[in-house]
């Protein structure tokens, strides 16, 4: 009794400690990484702007370039409305929970908001950062996806129905793909789902949106000038300082999805998923310019910049889906692969005569799915310990994971997309007048010039 009054205090003590204990803090360095990535991939929209702005007619020039800007708006304020909640909440194995609309207890905590909902043993999407971190991160992956869609209906779709279109495309085809395959008990992904692969996005990003671009040329017609009067690209350096861009901020794409800059193991070796998916990222981008450009020579003649800047864009795309999975040497073949692939979807697409007028579906689609295929073929554990391995390594079932995976987001994108542009049809239009259309959507659509003709004129009189 003597000793127990005695250590009392020291007891008391204790407990005032431990209950004193703050909680689990952020780490700093993880923070800054996903922020300044979170800003890259922030940049690509622009990047994607300039980037499908060179090839269209000067006239189209500045709605073109706002089919990209005008998603950093709408998206920016759906996704903390409603977007994030419905995307990574708790909820569904097909579609999150309401619990966070509006941000309602998406705060700074680091761990412990996944608490309670299964798998149980998955507290946080990335227990190093803030919360809110991941949070906004993954609202610049929602703000570029629907953009993408806007190379195949360029120069022709009214800007009051690519608004509402887009808006209702990022609620009801973006938030439960990317519920399913990246959220916590989704259908598809590796928080107790399927198991699918898909580090940035092969499937959320690039499947979806191409599917759905084929859809939107196909419902919306071609141009009035297709195909027998299409202009070559305006400017050619837009495209090249696009496809800049896009490869810079691409690193922000796919590094920044390992959510930290911490190494792990697997087995007796050492693993870091963000600087694998970097070097990854930069190998297959330069691997798809290099095919895109023999193929051209060797076919056509002469190598193009807008062939290195399309090649590039597709390398970038087919290994979205396996960067952090995969060494270096895949990505090699992945981009040379996708490039490939993609080169000859262009031309068969043409041959169709769909007016897919950017050739979104053929990089897109068809690069996001020849990517989610390679990735179930390259993948290894010996990169990656949290992910999984691939044919190559044995795991022939992660082929057929893959595929039911791609059918998957195929069917939602074309059908969602295709019941979402009959109703705006039937409500306000799809189209410009044909009148608008021959005079440029510029002046039309937003009354001013990207080119101003009076300083032109001054230029001519002197």
């Amino acid at each position: 009794m003597t000793l127990f009054l005695l250590g009392g205090p020291l007891i008391g003590g204790a407990l005032a400690q431990a209950a004193a204990t703050p909680p689990p803090t952020a780490d700093t360095g993880d923070t800054a990484f996903m922020l300044i990535s979170a800003a890259l991939v922030l940049l690509m929209t622009p990047g994607l702007a300039f980037f499908y702005g060179g090839f269209v007619r000067s006239r189209n020039i500045l709605n073109t370039l706002m089919m990209s800007f005008v998603l950093m708006a709408i998206v920016g304020v759906t996704w903390i409305l409603w977007g994030y909640s419905l995307s990574f909440a708790p909820g569904t194995p097909f579609i999150g929970g309401l619990q966070w609309l509006g941000l309602n207890g998406v705060g700074l905590d680091v761990t412990g908001y996944l608490q309670g909902s299964n798998p149980p043993e998955v507290v946080s999407y990335a227990g190093t950062i803030p919360h809110q971190a991941f949070m906004i991160y993954q609202a610049m992956f929602a703000i570029i996806t629907p953009a993408l869609i806007s190379g195949a209906i360029a120069e022709r779709m009214s800007f009051k129905a690519y608004a509402l279109f887009v808006l209702l495309w990022s609620t009801f085809i973006y938030t439960p793909l990317a519920h399913m395959v990246w959220a916590k008990g989704g259908f598809l992904g590796l928080y107790g789902g399927l198991g699918a692969l898909d580090f940035a996005g092969g499937t959320v990003v690039h499947i979806s949106s191409g599917v759905s671009a084929l859809v939107a040329a196909i419902v919306l017609g071609p141009r009035k000038s297709h195909p027998d009067r299409l202009s070559p690209p305006h400017n050619v350096p837009f495209i090249l300082l696009g496809a800049g861009l896009l490869w810079f901020g691409w690193f922000g794409f796919n590094a920044g999805s390992a959510l930290s800059i911490a190494s792990g193991t697997s087995g007796n070796l050492v693993t870091n998923a963000a600087t694998t998916a970097f070097v990854a990222t930069n190998t297959s981008a330069a691997a798809g310019a290099l095919m895109w450009l023999i193929l051209e020579a060797a076919l056509r003649g002469k190598p193009t910049a807008v062939g290195a800047a399309t090649g590039a864009v597709a390398g970038l795309v087919g290994i979205t889906p396996a960067a952090g999975f995969v060494t270096p040497l895949s990505a090699i073949l992945i981009g040379f692969i996708t490039a490939f692939v993609c080169f000859y979807a262009v031309s068969f697409k043409h041959k169709l005569k769909v007016d897919d007028a950017l050739d979104t579906y053929p990089v897109h689609g068809v690069g996001g799915t020849v990517g989610a295929i390679l990735t179930a073929i390259f993948a290894t554990v010996e990169v990656n310990s949290a992910g999984k391995n691939g044919v190559l390594k044995g795991n022939f079932s992660e082929l057929g994971v893959e595929l039911v995976a791609i059918v998957i987001a195929y069917v939602i994108a074309a059908v969602g997309t295709w019941i979402i542009l009959k109703i705006i049809e039937a409500t306000v239009g799809l189209r410009v007048k044909e009148e608008a259309e021959y005079q440029g959507l510029d002046i039309n659509e937003h009354g001013e010039e990207g080119y101003n003709s009076e300083f032109s004129d001054r230029i001519n009189v002197s």
